[in-house]
């Protein structure tokens, strides 16, 4: 079922943030994914996918930035990865148990895509060029996960905030000033510390020259020192 806000029909045909995926489809089958598919606007802070619902539909991610996240004990959150737009949401549980288990919450206003699940699926098993883009998508998003975890349970706080900050220029914006889509809070729950030591090291980082800090804007003015950081942990 989609969501009950901002529902509106879209033209695949005429879409110009296609995935590299959808990209390969023919026209008949981007005529299939317009017949069953809706596009809808959520704002920043929205739910858009609770964990341990159904899969009912795959989500395009059309714009905009997620984060992907689980509950923990004590209703503590972790989060696992931002997602960028030109991603596909749920597909671990189209291809696991059909249970979601991960949440995802927009991070900024987004627009995304739901596409009838029995569709895409069927898409897979008819396409072997679009398949080939999905499995790529998805090992892609494993291995840069399971490197960045590997790191991170290695490293000590100065290192984990360093790898933090690097993920951000390089995965996420692609550029040396950005603005964290986060709180304090929601960026030490990214790397796995308190929200007073993520704050004490970022204060340090500015200290030493390394970054310029103005609210949420970053800006790396040392890159070579914070990958050394990043590099020793």
């Amino acid at each position: 079922m989609y969501p009950e806000t901002s529902i509106k029909k879209i033209s695949c045909r005429d879409c110009k943030e296609k995935s590299c995926a959808a990209a390969v489809l023919n026209t008949n089958e981007i005529d299939l994914v317009n017949e069953n598919s809706r596009e809808t606007n959520f704002r920043k802070g929205n739910i858009i996918l609770h964990e341990g619902s159904m899969t009912s539909h795959i989500m395009y991610l059309k714009s905009g930035l997620v984060k992907e996240f689980q509950k923990g004990p004590g209703d503590t959150e972790q989060i696992l990865q931002i997602v960028k737009k030109h991603s596909y949401l749920g597909l671990p549980s189209l291809f696991g148990d059909r249970i979601n288990h991960y949440s995802y919450a927009a991070l900024e206003d987004i627009t995304v895509c739901y596409i009838d699940l029995n569709i895409f699926t069927r898409l897979i098993r008819q396409n072997g060029n679009f398949a080939y883009e999905i499995l790529v998508s998805v090992s892609r998003d494993s291995l840069n996960n399971f490197h960045r975890f590997m790191s991170q349970s290695q490293k000590k706080t100065f290192g984990r905030v360093a790898d933090a900050l690097l993920y951000f220029s390089k995965m996420i914006y692609e550029c040396e000033s950005f603005e964290v889509p986060f709180t304090r809070q929601e960026f030490a729950d990214l790397i796995g510390i308190s929200r007073e030591s993520a704050t004490r090291v970022l204060t340090k980082f500015r200290e030493d020259g390394i970054l310029r800090l103005e609210g949420r804007t970053i800006e790396i003015i040392n890159l070579e020192l914070l990958q050394q950081i990043s590099k020793n942990g």
